[in-house]
């Protein structure tokens, strides 16, 4: 598997956030008298304005912002338990020691992306696309066209690596390559990914003759 460029997902991908964005949407869910279970399976890979436009039906766009404001404020403040997940570090490491673009394209805004990644220790990218930059979040295509085109590549000459089934689908839609990591076994399109890991230690990237060689560690 070859590609000229890689485009990460953040939350579940290269950080564990699990039990931050657990804590602050129970905390919401409990506020507003909704199921938290039903909260916590609908929200991953998604915008958090996205997910609150869900729950809060009939609310007026005001109110529904006031809600997004807080819990951004929530969660750009907790980042404890924050860690990098294994292999993300040495893999980002990997990529800029040989010269292979990369970024990172979530669904988090910049006070929450930021505030995680660094808590994670990872290296800052380049390119970070969040959720301020689209209209549409993810399943929908536009985050990841957005860090193609910002890292100057096609759509198809970048691997994208997720791990929500919101973010399998927006990869796929924008006709990038997709590696699944730790992804739900029901996610619908999951058969249509490139690699499916358990890990992103599993992962060989070397130099090729046309950017990045891709390839399973025994």
């Amino acid at each position: 598997m070859e590609c000229k460029g890689f485009l990460f997902d953040l939350d579940g991908t290269l950080v564990d956030s699990l039990p931050v964005v657990e804590r602050a949407w129970t905390q919401w869910a409990n506020r507003h008298g909704v199921d938290p279970q039903e909260v916590l399976d609908f929200i991953h890979g998604k915008q958090a304005i996205t997910s609150l436009r869900h729950f809060m039906p009939g609310a007026s766009e005001a109110d529904i912002q006031h809600e997004h404001d807080l819990l951004e404020q929530v969660e750009a403040q907790d980042t404890d338990g924050v860690r990098a997940l294994p292999g993300a570090a040495a893999l980002l490491e990997r990529l800029n020691t040989l010269g292979i673009p990369w970024a990172i394209v979530t669904s988090g805004s910049v006070p929450v992306a930021s505030a995680r990644r660094e808590a994670a220790g990872l290296p800052l990218p380049a390119v970070f696309v969040t959720a301020e930059q689209v209209e549409r979040g993810k399943p929908q295509p536009d985050a990841y066209l957005l860090g193609a085109e910002r890292l100057g590549l096609a759509p198809q000459a970048c691997v994208v690596v997720e791990d929500a089934a919101a973010g399998i689908a927006s990869g796929l839609a924008a006709g990038c390559q997709v590696i699944a990591v730790n992804a739900p076994a029901d996610a619908p399109q999951l058969e249509q990914v490139d690699l499916r890991l358990s890990s992103l230690e599993q992962l060989q990237v070397d130099g090729g003759a046309h950017g990045a060689r891709i390839t399973l560690r025994d």
